[in-house]
């Protein structure tokens, strides 16, 4: 992020002396690094997060996918039973001894 090299930080410590005195420096120098390390975790615990969400959006694509052909296998099946049963009900209506649709008095009376 910043390119902060050993002279810069030799330099700003020796301001630092200057300004605070030694009395007040390693007080003002822990504090600067314990914002600094809470900084740090703060960026980890966001930075965690964000991949984190975008792992979870990326496995949510192909579950999509799999929801949608199972769905239209699903809707196949169905199409395909519709069919088939339609394909029976016209069965049922043809006399199996001439092969011609069957009339309601040409059926026997089953009530004897």
């Amino acid at each position: 992020m910043f390119d902060v090299g050993f002279a810069e930080i030799l330099l700003l410590s020796m301001v630092g002396l200057l300004v605070l005195g030694p009395e007040r420096l390693p007080r003002v120098a822990r504090t600067l690094g314990s914002m600094a390390r809470k900084a740090r975790a703060s960026w980890a615990s966001l930075k965690h997060s964000v991949e984190a969400e975008l792992r979870a959006e990326e496995l949510k694509e192909p579950l999509k996918h799999f929801e949608n052909e199972i769905k239209s296998t699903v809707d196949d099946l169905k199409s395909g039973v519709d069919d088939l049963k339609s394909g029976v009900d016209s069965l049922k209506d043809i006399n199996p001894i001439t092969g011609d649709k069957a009339s309601e008095a040409d059926e026997p009376d089953e009530r004897k």
